[in-house]
C-alpha cells in the first residue's frame, strides 16, 4: 500500500486528536473537561492542540496530493484509493466537530421542533438550554433554511438523547458517516456507468480533503443529502427512475440544493423513452409525461416527509437563507471585494454594502439564466446529464449570495465520474488545496489574510502542477486511462 495512504491516516488521527482542543469546541462541558483535561481547550494547551490540528490538516492535504500523483502516474491501483478513502474516513470518524459549529445548530433546531417551537419562524434563542449555549452567536436569532427531513432527524435525535449534547454529537456522527458511506458506494458506480475511471472519481470527489474535513469532521447535513442524491443517480442510471427520483426528492426535503439534479434526471428518463421514429409531437408528449410524473413524485415525497415529520412548508420561504455571511467563495462577494477599493479611488464615500447588494442581485439573475442554459445544453445522453448536474451546481454556488466550502461537495462528487479536460482537474486540485487549508478549527476562514493567500496559492499551484504537470509542445507523457 502506498505510503501516502498511511500518511493520510496518521494525519487524520492528528486532526481527530486536535479537534477536541482546537476544533469547534464546547462552550460548556465536553469530553476533555470530563476527563480533567479542560486546560487543553484554552491558553497554551489550546495552542498545542491547534498545532496538532493544523499539521494534521496539512498532512491530509499532502497525502491526497501524493496519492493523486501516484494515481495519474499509474503507481497506485484503484485498491489503494479505496483503502485510502476508508482509512481516512475511519480516522476522522473519531473527530469532534471541527471547522464549523453547524452541528450544534442542527441539534438546537431539532430540540425546537421537539419542544413545540417553529424553526422556520423563530430563532434558537426562544428555547434556552444546553444546546443554545453551543450555537454560534451568529445563528441564535436566525431561522433555518433546511427542509422537514432535517428537522425530523434533529427531532428524533434530541428525542432520544434529551439535552445531552455529547450523545447528540455521537448520534449525528453516525448519521453523517451513513451519508458519507453512501457517497463512497455510489460515486465509483456512477463513474462506471458513464465509462469513467472509478479510482479517479473516488480520489477527486470523495477522498478529497475538502470532503473529508467538512463532511466527516464538520458533520454537515450535506453528507446525507449528497449520499441520497448519489445513490439516486445510480438507480436512475440503472433505469430505476421511480426509486431514484424518490431518493433525490428525499434529499430535497433535507436541503433544497438537491433539487438542481432533478431536471437533468428528467432528460435521462426522457432519452430512454423517446424514439427517432416517433413524430416530434409524440416525443414532446413523452417529455411532458415524464416531466409531470417526476414533479408529481417529488411533491408526493415532500408532502409525505412534511406531514410525517410534524413540520410545515415554512422552509420554502426560507430557502434563500441568510445574507450575513461574507466570504469570497461566493462570486458576488468576490466581485464586491475587488470592485470596492477601485470605486473608492474615485469616491471615498462609496460603501462596500452597496457593491455587495448589486453584485448579489446580478448574481441571482445570472444563476437563473445559467441554470436554464445548462439544463438545455446538457440533455442528450446520460454522461451529458451528469456533467450538466455538475455544471449546474457550479453555476449555483459561484453566483449564490452565500457559499460555504461544504456546498461544493455536490459538485466534487461528480467531477471525476465523467471525462473532463485536464485543466478542469488541475483547477479542482488547486481550489481544493486552498479551500482545505483555509479554515481554522473553530470555523473562521483566512481568505482575507494576505500571508495565507500567498502561501496557499503557491502550495496549491505546486500541488496541481505536480499531479497534472503541463506538457511542453511535442513532449510525450504517460496517459493513464482517463486519469
Amino acid at each position: 500500500m502506498p505510503r501516502s495512504v498511511w500518511l493520510g491516516f496518521v494525519a487524520g488521527l492528528m486532526v481527530a486528536i486536535g479537534s477536541f482542543g482546537a476544533g469547534a469546541t464546547r462552550n460548556r462541558g465536553g469530553v476533555l473537561r470530563e476527563l480533567g483535561l479542560g486546560h487543553l481547550m484554552f491558553g497554551h494547551g489550546r495552542s498545542i492542540m491547534d498545532v496538532i490540528l493544523t499539521v494534521g490538516i496539512g498532512g491530509l492535504v499532502g497525502a491526497w496530493v501524493w496519492l493523486g500523483r501516484d494515481l495519474t502516474r499509474q503507481r497506485a491501483a484503484s485498491t489503494a484509493v479505496e483503502r485510502a478513502t476508508w482509512l481516512w474516513t475511519l480516522a476522522l470518524a473519531f473527530a469532534a466537530p471541527v471547522l464549523s459549529r453547524d452541528v450544534y445548530s442542527y441539534l438546537m433546531q431539532g430540540a425546537m421542533l421537539r419542544d413545540g417551537f417553529d424553526p422556520y419562524t423563530e430563532g434558537a434563542a426562544v428555547n434556552p438550554g444546553p444546546y443554545l449555549y453551543e450555537v454560534s452567536h451568529d445563528w441564535r436569532n436566525t431561522t433555518t433554511p433546511y427542509g422537514p427531513l432535517h428537522l425530523w432527524i434533529g427531532e428524533r435525535v434530541t428525542g432520544i438523547v434529551g439535552d445531552n449534547v455529547t450523545l447528540g454529537l455521537v448520534v449525528y456522527k453516525f448519521i453523517t458517516l451513513a451519508g458519507f458511506l453512501a457517497v463512497i458506494w455510489a460515486v465509483p458506480r456512477i463513474a462506471t456507468s458513464l465509462g469513467g475511471n472509478p479510482a479517479l472519481a473516488l480520489w477527486l470527489g470523495v477522498a478529497n480533503p475538502v470532503m473529508l474535513l467538512h463532511m466527516i469532521g464538520g458533520m454537515h447535513n450535506e453528507a446525507v443529502m449528497v449520499g441520497l442524491v448519489s445513490v439516486g443517480l445510480v438507480l436512475c442510471l440503472r433505469n430505476r427512475f421511480v426509486a431514484g427520483i424518490a431518493l433525490i426528492s428525499l434529499a430535497v426535503s433535507l436541503k433544497a440544493t438537491a433539487a438542481i439534479a432533478l431536471p437533468f434526471v428528467v432528460w435521462m428518463a426522457y432519452n430512454r423513452r423517446r424514439s427517432e421514429q416517433h413524430s416530434r409531437a409524440r416525443n414532446f408528449g413523452v417529455f411532458l409525461l415524464v416531466g409531470a410524473g417526476s414533479v408529481a413524485l417529488t411533491m408526493l415525497v415532500l408532502a409525505a416527509v412534511t406531514l410525517l415529520s410534524g413540520s410545515s412548508w415554512g422552509w420554502v420561504a426560507e430557502i434563500s437563507g441568510n445574507s450575513k455571511v461574507v466570504n469570497p467563495l461566493a462570486g458576488p462577494t468576490l466581485v464586491a471585494d475587488a470592485f470596492t477599493p477601485f470605486a473608492q479611488l474615485f469616491n471615498e464615500h462609496f460603501r462596500y454594502n452597496a457593491a455587495l447588494t448589486l453584485a448579489r442581485t446580478i448574481g441571482s439573475v445570472l444563476m437563473l439564466a445559467g441554470l436554464a442554459l445548462t439544463w438545455f445544453v446538457f440533455r442528450r445522453k446520460d454522461r451529458e446529464a451528469v456533467a450538466g448536474i455538475a455544471c449546474a451546481y457550479a453555476v449555483a454556488f459561484v453566483t449564490n449570495a452565500v457559499t460555504f466550502p461544504w456546498y461544493y461537495a455536490s459538485l466534487l462528487t461528480l467531477l471525476g465520474t465523467f471525462s473532463t479536460p485536464t485543466w478542469v482537474r488541475r483547477l479542482t486540485v488547486f481550489l481544493s488545496v486552498v479551500t482545505a487549508l483555509a479554515f481554522t478549527g473553530g470555523g473562521n476562514h483566512r481568505f482575507y489574510d494576505g500571508w495565507f493567500l500567498l502561501v496557499a496559492a503557491v502550495s496549491a499551484w505546486v500541488a496541481a502542477e505536480w499531479v497534472y504537470p503541463r506538457v511542453a509542445a511535442g513532449a510525450k507523457t504517460p496517459s493513464p486511462a482517463r486519469a
